[in-house]
């Protein structure tokens, strides 16, 4: 048959050179990354089958084999399972834009250790790329089951690959591997030698469900009494064996093979139910979070099993999808073999493991925070945002949310809080929680908004992530206590100081209210309303929202989902002790052509936008409008 030649693409050429010249210390993962490939290929052939009668395709002894030839200097891993057809050779081999390739040469590059990279490998689905790391030559044969011709793929990792028809092709696929030479001082081992071979397995491959079997000449003796290969692990499914059976390593390789993560994981759940729906799972909670955990197309789900058959992957129905971080498996007695996507989200019983899969897991996370406060520490920090989105998605898991929620507060630097602990902090008098929400700690830190709370020492909670804009609404109040913004309507600390008589602050504000209703009507195109501000000890003004409002963040997060919101106005607060203010007001009392002043009232609107973040509505009439004011001064 033809055969044809073709180019990498950019990224793959560039990935390939990273294998090549491998900056990995741990060569040996190359085994592991294809055993799990075509472990992969025989769950997907095992339920097509079941699936489809009409398959032409032989299940009767599904495997994997593992042949060596030390004269060639070759390894062959080769499966019986699904295959691939020859469009699919050249779109998942020969091009893998859809892997995250750009991503994974970037993450790369910012890999701080070993072991964080050599986890890349597998997390970007590029696991087939690693043989470049211990091979000058790869050869890829491949049949796809129900197929009647085959596919021969080569490349030397040069930049071009070839592909070719062929008609004599096995069902499944066979990676044949040409061996570099053994090199002991780049960690480039002797692969031709049957005792690495089945080291590397059994470390990374010994809870594979399908028979790894080694073609040499050591083999086992059958019932028969005939010898063949031997069987190199063990096949015991982990979830199904109580925790004293089972190693934490043991735990931690079968981790590594579902979660494509070289790390360890951070925590390992395990849950066994019986009664009227038996099933048994074992989850992991990872100890970083993954490069596309906020992306749309983010593949999230465990995979789901019964009665020990593989039946899918990116099983979404059994967690919600805050907790879309966690990886695992779970085995169900009674379910149908031939049960599907959409059967699984009217399930009765998928919806009853996902309640009580749901309560583990935030069970699991309480003990965390209970009993291991860096463990804790580190969980929050890769996940807290993600799993704050339960708070607006699951009311019924709400409390259990806020118990294992924490925040960074202005309590102490470095040190966060829990809804509980901010309530039996508060000092007597004090009827809600203070909120504040920004883009970092420090924009917050220097919010207008945050002046007379952190005069009076009021403890303030400061949340940074796009989320928080939306569950504190949700949520409400907690322990009776309403969650308030400092940015939303109008405040009266009582701690405050204020000297005065009642009789001189209402003198104050009839001394400021023809300047008040003029702003208003200078500004109405962008305030509602213009006040004297009781939150205000530093700044002039701040711009604060009616307390039933959407905040400026929220509008744009609505606006950037596709959904169009009006352009809410707020209320512009001005600080009479400031002079400015002050100045201004004096100014506007003593002129009758106030046409200057209103260059002044817009300066002072738009350095209350600036002062929280915000964007001038118009920048180059903003730098105009400053550069005649400083002039003037000078």
């Amino acid at each position: 048959m033809s055969t044809e030649t073709f180019e990498f693409q950019v990224e793959a050429r560039q990935l390939l050179q990273l294998m090549i010249h491998s900056v990995y210390s741990n060569k040996d993962v190359f085994l592991r990354e294809l055993v799990s490939n075509a472990s992969d290929a025989l769950d997907k052939l095992r339920l097509a089958a079941l699936r489809d009668d009409t398959l032409d395709a032989d299940v009767s002894d599904l495997h994997i084999e593992l042949e060596i030839d030390p004269d060639a200097r070759t390894l062959t891993v080769r499966d019986n399972g699904i295959g691939m057809s020859y469009d699919e050779v050249g779109e998942l081999i020969g091009t893998i834009a859809n892997s995250g390739t750009a991503q994974f040469l970037k993450e790369l590059k910012e890999a701080q250790d070993a072991a964080g990279a050599e986890g890349l490998i597998g997390q970007f689905g590029v696991g087939f790329y690693s043989g470049f790391m211990v091979a000058d030559e790869v050869t890829l044969l491949t049949r796809r089951a129900g197929e009647h011709q085959g596919t021969r793929w080569t490349s030397r990792g040069e930049g071009t690959y070839t592909l070719e028809r062929v008609d004599d092709a096995p069902q499944g696929t066979s990676v044949v591997l040409h061996l570099k030479p053994a090199d002991p001082d780049n960690q480039l081992h002797d692969y031709t030698s049957e005792f690495k071979v089945r080291e590397i397995v059994k470390r990374y491959s010994d809870f594979i469900t399908w028979p790894i079997r080694l073609v040499g000449e050591k083999g086992e003796q059958g019932d028969d009494g005939e010898t063949g290969p031997e069987t190199l692990n063990s096949m015991k499914a982990l979830w199904a064996r109580s925790r004293d059976e089972v190693s934490e390593d043991e735990y931690h390789e079968l981790y590594k093979h579902i979660g494509h993560d070289w790390r360890e994981p951070l925590e390992t759940v395990q849950l066994h139910a019986e009664g009227t729906f038996e099933y048994q799972a074992l989850l992991f909670v990872p100890s970083h979070a993954p490069h596309d955990l906020f992306q749309q197309n983010m593949r999230h789900g465990l995979q789901l099993y019964v009665k020990r058959v593989f039946i899918m992957d990116d099983c979404e129905a059994l967690l919600p999808a805050y907790l879309r971080f966690v990886k695992g498996v779970v085995d169900a007695q009674d379910l149908s073999l031939n049960v599907s996507r959409e059967i699984l989200q009217q399930d009765r019983h998928i919806r009853m493991m996902q309640r009580r899969l749901t309560k583990k897991v935030l069970s699991s996370v309480k003990s965390m925070m209970t009993g291991d406060s860096e463990k804790y520490a580190t969980f929050w920090r890769e996940f807290g945002a993600v799993l704050k989105e339960g708070l607006v998605t699951d009311p019924d898991n709400r409390d259990a949310l806020l118990a294992v929620a924490s925040f960074a507060s202005t309590h102490e630097v470095g040190e966060a809080v829990t809804l509980k602990q901010y309530v039996e902090r508060m000092p007597d008098g004090q009827d809600d929680i203070w909120f504040v929400t920004g883009e970092s700690r420090e924009a917050i830190d220097n919010s207008p908004h945050m002046e007379a709370f952190r005069e009076r020492g009021i403890e303030v909670l400061l949340l940074t992530d796009p989320v928080d804009e939306v569950w504190v609404d949700a949520v409400g109040e907690f322990e009776g206590k309403r969650l308030r913004s400092v940015a939303k309507g109008e405040i009266d600390l009582d701690a405050r100081k204020d000297d005065r008589s009642e009789d001189e602050q209402k003198q104050q504000a009839e001394a400021y209210a023809g300047l008040l209703g003029w702003m208003r009507e200078r500004l109405e195109d962008d305030v509602k309303e213009v006040r004297l501000s009781t939150r205000l000890t530093v700044s002039p003004a701040c711009l604060v929202a009616d307390a039933n409002d959407l905040t400026p963040a929220l509008e744009n997060m609505y606006r950037a989902m596709g959904q169009e919101v009006p352009r809410s106005r707020r209320v512009l607060e001005l600080n009479p002790d400031h002079a400015l203010v002050k100045g201004l007001n004096e100014a506007y009392g003593e002129r009758e052509d106030r046409s200057e002043l209103t260059d002044a009232a817009e300066l002072l609107y738009t350095l209350a936008v600036v002062a929280e973040g915000g964007r001038p509505k118009d920048p180059a009439r903003f730098v105009r409008l400053m550069a005649d004011r400083l002039e003037r001064t000078l």
